[in-house]
């Protein structure tokens, strides 16, 4: 390779390690791990899919490695098992749809969370009603009654949630706010 070339090449890899480390570095929000965050960012990078061979030689790092990384992709929807005539082993490239990525991680993890606080804000309103009942102390009455009127609104805040939710999972949040699929740049 030509010494100008070999210097546009590495300009290349200095262009796509800055997007992949950006990639690693926010990637948890995913609740992935760098290392599956940087090979997200080979495979994004890759002119055609990869097989977990080539994931290894091109990262430098096990097979294993890139197994389990591929795992934690494949679960987030953010990449995908594809297949091509001839070639034996699995293939694997980006989803080519950011969107339905992050509304599936969004749903499952705001789901799980909205769903565990909901039924804390029921349990701690029964424990509430019962101290109401069962206590003489009238301030003791005064502070649970308080109490009870701050998880009206927590209960309220989860209940919106689940409206947004539900927005994500009927594809719905894309008319109030449309995909940008326009290509830049």
């Amino acid at each position: 390779m030509r010494s100008e070339s070999k210097k546009d090449m590495d300009k290349l890899e200095e262009a796509r390690n800055r997007f992949i480390s950006e990639i690693a570095k926010n990637i948890h929000l995913y609740n992935i791990t760098p290392s599956a965050g940087r090979l997200y960012g080979t495979v994004f990078f890759s002119k055609e899919p990869m097989t977990l061979d080539e994931m290894s030689k091109e990262m430098g790092m096990s097979k294993t490695s890139m197994s389990t990384g591929i795992r934690s992709l494949l679960e987030a929807n953010m990449v995908e098992r594809v297949w091509e005539r001839g070639i034996r082993k699995d293939l694997y490239k980006v989803e080519d749809d950011w969107y339905k990525s992050f509304s599936n991680v969004f749903i499952n993890r705001w789901r799980n969370a909205t769903e565990l606080n909901m039924d804390a804000i029921q349990e701690t309103k029964e424990m509430l009603h019962n101290l109401i009942e069962q206590t003489e102390d009238e301030d003791v009455k005064e502070l649970a009654e308080h109490d009870l009127e701050k998880l009206v609104y927590a209960e309220n805040y989860y209940n919106w949630l689940t409206d947004v939710i539900a927005l994500f999972e009927t594809g719905e949040i894309f008319d109030i706010v449309p995909k940008n699929t326009e290509k830049h740049e």
